[in-house]
């Protein structure tokens, strides 16, 4: 019964200032369509982006933006790709909160720089990736590195100053062959998604597969 009373006193303060602010039809109308709009937009923009598939670790969601085609390609063909998805080490896996919070972040900086055209044509790990793929070199080669080498751990310290040595200051072709070009893998096939145009607007634009 309380919880009816709360309902129904929101609903009037909600209708009183709707009246407010929207005190005709017609401004109602258009809020209503505006919404509508945005809505639309939004769900468009999601489906258009696959946003849905974000939340996997499906490595094929990295190529949704083709820029990403040669790290895929030289993943793919790497020992990495035999065990490994793309998360496993751009990625915090120590702790829930940490991997979702620092994908969310870096997945918009991405989505920002790609599609603004940011992008350079020679890619590097930012310092607080770098400290990311540190950590999981470490984690996935614990053995290695505290029984034979004892190399310890670099911290994000010494990674920003250049004190520290990382992992892929020697082994630079892990995995990515140390190819970081946009175009060092011209030929190379991956399954990019298919485009949400309709064949009739790519014939109209000229943007389709000319035959």
């Amino acid at each position: 019964m309380r919880i009816n009373a709360y309902i129904k006193i929101g609903k009037k303060y909600l209708f009183k200032g709707l009246n407010v602010f929207l005190p005709t039809i017609r401004a109602k109308a258009i809020a209503i369509l505006f919404c509508g709009v945005f809505v639309g937009l939004v769900v468009y923009m999601s489906y258009a982006s696959r946003a849905y598939s974000y939340l996997l670790d499906d490595p094929d969601v990295c190529i949704n933006c083709h820029i990403m085609g040669p790290f895929y390609a030289t993943w793919k063909h790497s020992s990495h790709g035999r065990d490994t998805v793309c998360n496993d080490c751009h990625v915090p896996q120590d702790n829930i909160l940490r991997k979702w919070y620092f994908k969310g972040k870096d997945g918009s900086r991405h989505a920002a720089i790609f599609t603004m055209r940011g992008e350079h044509q020679v890619i590097r790990a930012i310092p607080e990736s770098q400290v990311v793929i540190q950590e999981n070199c470490v984690r996935c080669h614990t053995q290695l590195n505290t029984e034979f080498v004892k190399t310890g751990c670099v911290g994000a310290k010494e990674i920003e100053s250049g004190e520290g040595t990382t992992c892929w200051a020697c082994h630079r072709g892990v995995p990515h062959g140390g190819k970081t070009s946009l175009s060092s893998t011209p030929n190379s096939r991956m399954p990019f998604p298919e485009s949400i145009v309709p064949e009739w607007l790519e014939k109209e634009l000229g943007t389709g597969n000319k035959k």
